[in-house]
Formats: structure tokens, sequence, C-alpha cells
């Protein structure tokens, strides 16, 4: 077979339904809500008298239980449908991001932000299999919009974080409280029930679905690969130690370059050298750039931060491809095992970091996690054959048997 295994098809991106983009929409909010306390994390951490390590923790508790809570999505979504699944969700942000902005300590805080994860675990894992399920172009398609969606909000959500931030630190939450109950409202109008699963979910499957060979490699690099993006995103806003403007600027520029090349490059450079390749390159370049963003000065920290959101931009859109592509598990079972695993590492970057500077110095964090990268990049390249055969075996398999109606 010729061409990319993990390419089903293209399909223009911006013909879709309305409920497709109601749901995009609601997406790009979400994401914002994971880079908005960026330009803020110095100032929460001088609002309420907090160090970096303990300020860290609002994207720990986030990620261990959006982590854990990827187990129960499909179970929850598979027995009352993905639209109630969604709402269920963002209802839970709408609340737990309020609270987030009413917190006296600390502790009220990162405990607010791990509701808040829950929800946003509930929504962001069901909306890809509601858009892959409803977009018109096909998968490739869906996932080029979702990427979009996550590139937008990732850059939007530090833009949001500095204006409101300027004023107060709690502001950034009322804000996305207000735009995520904005969101509440599009999809109840706009989107329809989706069909459910012919077969319930069990809370274990995703587990399950993580014993095909194919997409525990995936998971596994892309853990490795998520604990060096988030040491940049969560331990990065200390080290330049900016206002809350300059560091939201330098994070919009950041998200900026994410969302180009996740939805602009990383499918061209796909066609031209194939997935994995693409991939493998990809981590390599990203912990160079971590070396360079460690052990240059402010200058050339603030560069290599800007930088590194090309490569994760590309990452970003090959993980999710292969994720979706590599396993012959139903694609939300699939997605689910899969961000179980890699969102363990987005909890673990944020709190290892600033720990790791205590007991040696600020260099460290970044080798770490240019370490991370390259054995990310090792995993892709030891298992590059068979990732590269299941993932031909199961398009040849889905190319053959007619589609779904729908």
């Amino acid at each position: 077979m010729s061409g990319d295994p993990f390419d089903e098809g293209g399909g223009s991106i911006l013909r879709q339904p309305m409920a497709v983009w109601a749901t995009a929409g609601a997406s790009v909010v979400a994401f914002m809500g994971i880079g908005l306390v960026d330009p803020i994390l110095p100032s929460i951490a001088k609002g309420l008298d907090a160090g970096p390590s303990q300020v860290s923790l609002l994207f720990t508790s986030y990620f261990l239980i959006t982590a854990v809570a990827m187990l129960v999505t499909g179970f929850v979504s598979s027995r009352i449908g993905g639209r109630k699944t969604l709402l269920t969700g963002l209802a839970l942000v709408v609340v737990f991001a309020a609270l987030s902005g009413t917190s006296g300590s600390v502790g009220e805080l990162v405990g607010f932000r791990a509701g808040w994860g829950l929800g946003n675990a509930l929504f962001v894992s069901t909306s890809l299999a509601v858009i892959v399920g409803a977009a018109a172009g096909g998968s490739a398609a869906a996932i080029l919009l979702y990427e979009s969606a996550l590139g937008l909000g990732m850059a939007c959500g530090p833009l949001l974080g500095a204006v409101l931030g300027d004023a107060s630190w709690r502001f950034p939450f009322f804000g996305t409280a207000v735009l995520m109950a904005i969101g509440f409202l599009a999809i109840t109008v706009l989107l329809k029930e989706q069909p459910r699963p012919a077969r319930k979910t069990g809370l274990l499957d995703p587990v399950k679905a993580l014993g095909h060979g194919g997409l525990a490699s995936a998971a596994a690099s892309a853990f490795f690969y998520n604990y060096a993006f988030f040491t940049v995103l969560a331990f990065t806003p200390f080290v330049l130690d900016m206002s809350p403007y300059r560091s939201g600027a330098v994070f919009f520029a950041w998200g900026v370059l994410l969302a180009v090349f996740s939805v602009l490059v990383a499918p061209r450079l796909q066609e031209r050298f194939g997935s994995l390749r693409v991939l493998g390159g990809s981590l390599i370049l990203m912990a160079a750039d971590l070396l360079v963003l460690g052990y240059g000065g402010h200058t050339a920290a603030v560069a290599g931060t800007v930088v590194s959101g090309a490569f994760i931009g590309v990452n970003n859109t090959v993980y999710t491809e292969l994720a979706l592509g590599v396993s012959d598990a139903p694609r939300p079972v699939a997605s689910a095992g899969y961000n179980f695993v890699r969102w363990f590492a987005a909890a673990a970057a944020p709190y290892l970091a600033p720990k790791i500077e205590e007991w040696t110095d600020v260099h460290i964090p970044f080798v770490v996690a240019a370490g991370a990268a390259l054995v990310g990049a090792a995993i892709v390249g030891v298992r590059r054959r068979a990732l590269a055969t299941e993932a031909e075996e199961l398009l040849e398999e889905r190319t053959l048997s007619p589609a779904p109606a729908r």
C-alpha cells in the first residue's frame, strides 16, 4: 500500500455541520483552560503566598484527575450518550472554574482545579469522538479540526490569562466560566444526540485496549513526550519571570506556532516523509530546543519557548492520528486508553520540574525533559516496523468494510 497508513483520506475542515462547529468552539475554550494560568502563575504565587512547586500543583491536580477520569469517560458516554456527557463536562468546568476564582488559599485552588480536570476529561475525550463521528470529510478532516481547536485554545489561553490577569489573577477563572457557559448553550441548541455504541464500554476497556502492541507503544512514547511538553508549559513561566502581559505574549506566539504547525505543516510533512519519520525527527529537534531553552540566556529562553510550539504542534497531530489509527479497539476506547497513559506525564512534569530545580539547578529540569523527548523518539524508532504494519492492516480492513451508517 502506498501513502501514509495513518491518512484515511482528505476533506475540507471548513465544510462542517453547525453541531461540529459548536463542539469545536467549546473545545477551543476547554483547551484555553490549560494554558490560561501560564502568564499568571507568578501572580498566583504572590497572591496566595505560595512557592513555584505549590503553584505547579494547579497543573498536577488538573491532569492527574484528567488521567484517571479517562477510564470513566467511555463508560459514561456509552450509557448516557455523547451529548449529555459533553454537557455534564461543560457544567462541571463552569462550576469549578468559577470556584477557582474565589479561592482563598493555594490548597483550595488546587482542589477546584481537580474538579475542573474531571469536567475537562468528560468534555475533551467525548468531543473528539463527537467531531470524528459527525464531521464531513472523514477522520483526517475531523482530526485536523480538533487539532485546530487545540492550537487556537492553546494560543488564546495565555492571551486571555494575561489580559484579565493583569487586573487580578482571579479574573481569568471567571472569564473561562463565562465562555464555557456560552459553549454549554451552543451545544444544547445545536448538537443532537449522537447514536450510542451497540456495546457499552466497561470501566477497564481502555486499559484492556492498551494490550494492543501498537497502541501501547504510541501511548508509551506520548507519555515521555508529554513530560517534555508540560515542562515547557508549566515550568518555563517561572524561568522567564516576566509580567503577565509579556509572558502572555510569549505563550501566545508559542500557541500560534503550535496551531499553524499542527494544522498546516504537519499534514504536508506526513505526506512527504511519513508519520513515524516526522514524529521521530520532531521529537529529536524538540530535545535540542529544550537544551537551548535551559542553557541559553533570557533571550534564548524566550526564543526556545516560542519555537517549541512548532514541534509540539507537529507532535500533537501525529500522536492523535497514531492513537486513533493503530488500534483495532473502538476509537473512543483507544483514545481513552492512550490519554489515560499520557496525561500522567502531564501531571508529573509540573510537580517534578520545580523539585528538580530545588535539588539541582535551573538547567537540569530541561535536561530531563530533553531526555524524555529522546526516549519518546527511541520508542517510535524501535517500534517503527510494528506500528506501520499494524496501521496498514487496519486501514485495509476499514477500506474493505462498509462504512457504518450515521
